[in-house]
């Protein structure tokens, strides 16, 4: 897999006089590869807990931490993730089948990607938005161009009536 180039992120804050200025303007500051699965993550920002803490400047960079998919208890992560073409399993998928206590909301940037649910699959294109809510999935590019969609992770929790309902219940959810 070729290196991609990780995207601009400007972070905005506060001087101590609480005046509006650009803390940092450059390429994320994590970015990682599953050269195997033809898979990069760029970490753009995360939060931890809600309301989410506003202060003048971050006392550490909240990306760099373990590359997990679901976000922090009661918190958020904004990512770009990037699928190559041509590396599908036997099944058909780029990514194993999971599910996170989270609500998802996937808007694809550039090139085409299908998400896989139990009963059917959907094929998203530049400019097309899911909500994802919570259900087992998989992804898979399987195009000739890259896909590149943004996905903004919000942390939930399960109804008990639809955590009962579930195969299995909640044990096979993915957790930070």
């Amino acid at each position: 897999m070729s290196r991609l180039t990780p995207p601009r992120r400007v972070v905005t804050g506060h001087t101590p006089g609480g005046v509006s200025v650009v803390l940092s303007d450059g390429p994320v500051p994590v970015s990682r590869e599953l050269p195997a699965d033809g898979v990069a993550f760029h970490e753009i920002w995360n939060t931890t807990g809600a309301p989410a803490r506003i202060l003048a400047a971050e006392p550490s960079e909240p990306t760099e931490q373990s590359l997990a998919v679901p976000p922090p208890p009661s918190g958020t992560k904004i990512r770009i993730n990037e699928f190559r073409p041509g590396h599908l399993d036997a099944r058909g998928l780029q990514s194993p089948v999971h599910r996170t206590a989270s609500i998802d909301y996937g808007i694809v940037l550039e090139g085409s990607i299908t998400l896989i649910l139990d009963d059917s699959e959907v094929t998203l294109h530049a400019g097309d938005v899911v909500v994802q809510r919570g259900t087992d999935h998989a992804w898979a590019n399987r195009g000739d161009v890259p896909a590149k969609v943004v996905f903004i992770l919000v942390d939930g929790e399960f109804d008990d009536s639809l955590a009962t309902s579930l195969p299995g219940g909640l044990s096979g959810l993915m957790r930070s």
